[in-house]
């Protein structure tokens, strides 16, 4: 069976590489891909968000299955522009519909959601410049750290996290009457901020069963010790150590089996990914929010230590008989380590050419922000490579991963070297 995936980064070539090693697939293609998934699948340049150029590569290539990968396709209705299209209905795309998708596109329909099925979450409110005044007086009832976070897509840099009650309120304005996140910003949800540590859990439905994936955790900012700027993701473990049996059967009970209750009984058809990032607060889990994919750089870890056939659980999801399909994941410890661009997340150079990568033997090279110009790989985004390595401890898969790093080169090449650091 030929399939495609829609997306570029480290996430799509994890799927494409899990994917390639089923004995069901015939050939993949991925739009648009990068230099990673060149070398195990045809790349095809076209933006996931052109539904009519993705109809032309689907049938062109005679194309039986669609994987999305990244959010923004979802959200635009990639799903339900195949339903709606005589020639494409038949053929199963792995991502919620459009209805299912606002879990994602929308802070306000999330928290609603949550709310309605009695999901656990943090208490909160939403505003637009009509009602600033009240945002303000909601503030002030509650304890800083104060989180705003802009309802619609912002490329994860909607969320901001304040101190202070006055730098509060200014950013709100800001946020709301001078759209400082485009229109993502025109509703903000305000609210409380919850202490705790945070996780990831993933879970794969067929809108009636669903299989949990592995625990992940992230680290999102540029700096040592989580210090400085928000970034799409510097690395990630897999599984978390404090997410034992006993917290993550409260997930299952508490969280898992209300969203999917919830879906079904609002008649959301759901098939596909739900992310759900969770805050371990003294044993219990509280949603922060979800996502309608997987996260990146968490499929590096999460996709790697699942051994079963990746395509099978897929046609599981097509088809809903996912609860027929076996699931077996690795005990062993995942850990992946970003390489990203100097100057990332703020401006970067591109076209920065890597070296080494191919000769690493101990880790998986998963590429994300590169390309092939001139018979080179060079850098194209933020996010250039995910460096993951297995181990029997977090220490020895991280000691795989930074000697693997060792050998890659590009100018003005950044990464964290903590990371682990607090589950240590």
């Amino acid at each position: 069976m030929n399939i495609l995936i829609l997306g570029s980064g480290g996430r799509e070539h994890a799927f494409a590489l899990k994917l390639s090693k089923s004995n069901k697939v015939t050939q993949l293609f991925v739009a648009p891909g990068n230099a990673g998934t060149h070398t195990i699948a045809k790349n095809i340049n076209i933006n996931p968000i052109d539904f009519k150029a993705v109809k032309d590569v689907v049938l062109q290539n005679d194309i039986k299955m669609v994987v999305v990968g990244p959010e923004a396709p979802l959200v635009n209705g990639v799903h339900d522009f195949f339903l709606a299209d005589s020639e494409l209905k038949n053929i199963p795309v792995i991502g919620p519909k459009k209805d299912g998708a606002l879990l994602e596109g929308s802070k306000d329909f999330s928290k609603q959601f949550m709310q309605k099925h009695g999901v656990p979450t943090a208490k909160y409110k939403s505003f637009t410049k009509d009602n600033l005044e009240d945002g303000f007086s909601f503030l002030e009832t509650l304890e800083p750290p104060f989180v705003l976070k802009a309802d619609g897509l912002a490329a994860g840099k909607g969320v901001l996290i304040l101190n202070s009650l006055e730098e509060a309120k200014v950013e709100l304005e800001e946020m709301v009457s001078n759209q400082k996140f485009g229109e993502a910003s025109s509703t903000v949800v305000i609210e409380e901020f919850l202490k705790g540590i945070e996780l990831s859990v993933f879970v794969l439905t067929d809108g009636k069963s669903y299989k949990i994936l592995p625990s992940a955790k992230d680290y999102k900012r540029i700096g040592e010790g989580d210090t400085g700027l928000n970034t799409g993701g510097m690395g990630a473990i897999s599984p978390v150590p404090f997410a034992d049996k006993a917290f993550l059967d409260k997930v299952e009970e508490l969280v898992v089996k209300p969203t999917i209750n919830g879906l079904q009984k609002d008649g959301i058809d759901y098939r596909g990914f739900i992310f759900i990032g969770l805050m371990n607060d003294h044993g219990n889990p509280s949603v922060v929010e979800y996502n309608v994919r997987m996260g990146d750089p968490e499929t590096e870890v999460v996709l790697p230590r699942i051994e079963s056939d990746l395509f099978d659980l897929f046609e599981g999801v097509a088809n809903q008989t996912l609860h027929e399909k076996s699931f077996s994941v690795s005990d062993k410890i995942a850990t992946t380590v970003m390489l990203v661009s100097g100057g990332y997340p703020e401006a970067y150079q591109k076209n920065k050419e890597i070296t080494g990568f191919d000769s690493v033997s101990e880790s998986i090279v998963y590429h994300a922000g590169t390309v092939i110009k001139d018979d080179k790989v060079v850098t194209s985004g933020g996010r250039v490579m995910a460096i993951t390595s297995f181990g029997d401890t977090i220490q020895d898969a991280l000691t795989k991963s930074y000697n693997s790093i060792d050998k890659i080169n590009f100018e003005k090449m950044n990464y964290r070297k903590d990371i682990g650091f607090d589950l240590i």
